[in-house]
């Protein structure tokens, strides 16, 4: 029984952890959020937001992307005045990449889309299941395998 929920478990993440998966959830987010916020903008504004100012190369791993790729979507985001780069204080030769206020106000934006997404997903439930499956799910990410 045990290794029969394991496995469910299992199942249930590797959708959720699909890249197919997250990158059609960022474009239903971003929609209409302008040119620079989109599937692929979205995970460097959403680490940078979890993170704090951070340069390319240590945000690439909590956005899921090389380093490469950070760079060339954080320039699209300083375009957009989204992202700026300051001098890193540790070291004269490297930049972060850092949040500007409208940087933040979009991600605020960007949060609420997705709790509302969430939440119209969890819709059909019956009263206190979501409420008991965010208990659950907040300590099995911080007391489960992954932590």
């Amino acid at each position: 029984m045990e290794n029969e929920v394991g496995h469910e478990i299992a199942d249930a993440l590797a959708v959720l952890l699909r890249r197919t998966t997250r990158t059609q959830l960022h474009k239903q987010l971003t929609d209409g959020m302008g040119d620079a916020v989109d599937e692929l903008t979205y995970p460097v504004l959403s680490a940078l937001a979890r993170t704090g100012p951070r340069s390319a190369a240590d945000l690439a791993a909590d956005a899921g992307i090389d380093r490469s790729g950070v760079t060339r979507r954080a320039s699209r985001l300083e375009a957009a005045g989204l992202v700026r780069r300051e001098p890193d204080p540790t070291d004269r030769r490297a930049h972060l990449l850092v949040l500007t206020e409208q940087g933040h106000s979009t991600v605020t934006e960007l949060r609420a889309r997705l709790a509302a997404h969430i939440m119209t997903g969890l819709s059909s439930w019956p009263p206190g299941e979501a409420e008991m499956f965010a208990r659950h799910l907040r300590r099995f990410t911080a007391d489960g395998p992954f932590s």
